[in-house]
């Protein structure tokens, strides 16, 4: 049998590479493609009971219903974020359809920090004067994090392992999430509504899902809580961010930082290189002309640990479906309700 894969970026291919192999020492075939799905690709995996899916394919009912036309069967998706699945039309199809519940919290609460540090300290335009051999300090000025309040929206694993280094760097932490993690709470955290935490917190980090419930959870209401000189970071879905007010936000001089490795319409963009073409995203290509902003590519996850975990469960997931098991991982299953 052969399994495909999408999206598979080159550093991620030996990794899964490796754990395909492991797992099926020769059994199965794996086919790895740079592309994405979508419904121009979705042809591509006829007769392909397996697709190993990426968090940036579009598998909505068209894509699906082509997929299982072409004999299709199962959907492991390489992420933990599955908004970009049909489950509806994948239960309607009979699909299986499993995603990678956990993998290294840290790989993605370290980055957020790396965005923190690099807008609080002005790292970019630093390094960029150096290049040139302008060592001035003009503009480069940042502040103590010692002291200050550190918001958690979402105390999840991520949000935890955030919040664990925001204590070690002795920050006040305020949380917020529909239940209190103890962890947390042993931290000192204290957890309180969502408007006080925006209000109070002098850094902001989101680490919640990507629902209907939190579509635009930092709209122009909540940005305008905000203190003038706080600090937002977003390492979790780019949805979460109403961009249009973000970007009202920072023409009002208003943030001192914003850190962004997700945007709401990255599909189709971030994982490709696009230096060589006009960027017709005129929200992404104005947000990055802001000195204050810095976005990344969806890389907070782009650790060996965290992608060699995130293979080896979805070949794992894999494993469970040909051999008629089903885990905590898995979505949808033939005959679910």
């Amino acid at each position: 049998m052969e399994v495909v894969a999408y999206g598979v970026l080159a550093d991620e291919e030996p990794l899964l590479r490796e754990a395909f192999d492991t797992a099926f020492a020769g059994r199965h075939e794996l086919r790895c493609l740079g592309m994405f799905l979508d419904r121009d690709t979705a042809p591509t995996a006829a007769g392909d009971e397996v697709v190993l899916s990426s968090v940036n394919d579009t598998l909505d009912a068209e894509v699906l219903r082509s997929l299982a036309k072409g004999g299709t069967r199962m959907i492991a998706q390489r992420s933990t974020g599955y908004n970009n699945v049909d489950l509806d039309t994948a239960r309607e199809l009979g699909l299986t359809v499993a995603r990678v519940s956990y993998y290294s919290p840290y790989s993605v609460a370290e980055f957020a920090w790396a965005l923190a540090l690099a807008v609080n300290r002005r790292i970019v335009r630093a390094a960029h004067r150096t290049r040139e051999f302008d060592f001035r300090l003009d503009g480069l000025m940042g502040r103590d994090l010692r002291g200050r309040t550190a918001g958690v929206v979402g105390t999840g694993k991520i949000g935890t392992a955030f919040a664990r280094i925001a204590h070690g760097f002795g920050m006040r932490l305020l949380g917020w999430d529909i239940a209190e993690d103890p962890d947390c709470l042993a931290l000192g955290m204290e957890y309180v509504p969502r408007e006080r935490l925006f209000a109070e917190a002098d850094l902001v980090s989101l680490h919640v899902p990507l629902l209907p419930a939190t579509y635009h959870l930092v709209d122009t209401e909540a940005l305008a809580l905000m203190k003038d000189d706080a600090i937002l970071i977003n390492s979790s879905r780019g949805g979460l961010v109403d961009t249009d007010a973000l970007l009202e936000t920072l023409r009002a001089g208003r943030l001192t930082g914003v850190g962004l490795d997700v945007y709401e319409e990255e599909a189709g963009v971030f994982f490709l290189d696009k230096s060589l073409e006009v960027m017709t995203d005129e929200r992404l290509a104005r947000l990055t002309t802001f000195s204050n902003v810095l976005v990344t590519s969806h890389q907070a996850y782009f650790t060996r640990d965290a992608v060699g975990q995130i293979a080896r469960t979805t070949v794992a997931n894999v494993e469970d479906y040909l051999a008629g098991r089903s885990g905590d991982n898995v979505l949808v299953t033939p005959g679910t309700p």
